[in-house]
């Protein structure tokens, strides 16, 4: 990317989008959708063990009131409720993907660095 960022530091937006998608569940959260299109709560509590259900049921409405995912509940017997990305959240998942790549790098060269700097 040669391209200058034309990003004028005062009307910056970044902190809208990552206060969207930081903390320690919502990214997790997330991933998970996009790996399975559709999941179930009890799909989330097997894949994320560490989690209460307090806090899946937190995270997954503040991520439903920012239009991130969708839940639908279906009127069976035991109740049926499924999550999956809405449009609006689809747009995410290639922001994810680059930050992922741009992680995978940023490790890389810390590590590099390091090596470099207690070479004995």
């Amino acid at each position: 990317m040669s391209e200058k960022l034309n990003i004028e530091p005062d009307l910056c937006r970044t902190d809208d989008g990552l206060d969207t998608i930081t903390g320690k569940w919502k990214l997790p959260i997330l991933l998970h959708i996009m790996k399975n299109k559709t999941m179930r709560f009890s799909d989330f509590m097997r894949a994320m063990p560490q989690i209460t259900q307090k806090m899946l049921t937190k995270n997954l409405r503040e991520l439903e009131d920012d239009d991130l995912i969708k839940r639908i509940s279906y009127p069976v017997i035991p109740p049926k409720v499924e999550y999956s990305l809405t449009e609006h959240g689809k747009e995410l998942e290639p922001v994810i993907d680059l930050l992922h790549q741009w992680g995978i790098k940023h490790k890389q060269y810390m590590q590099d660095k390091w090596n470099k700097n207690n070479h004995f």
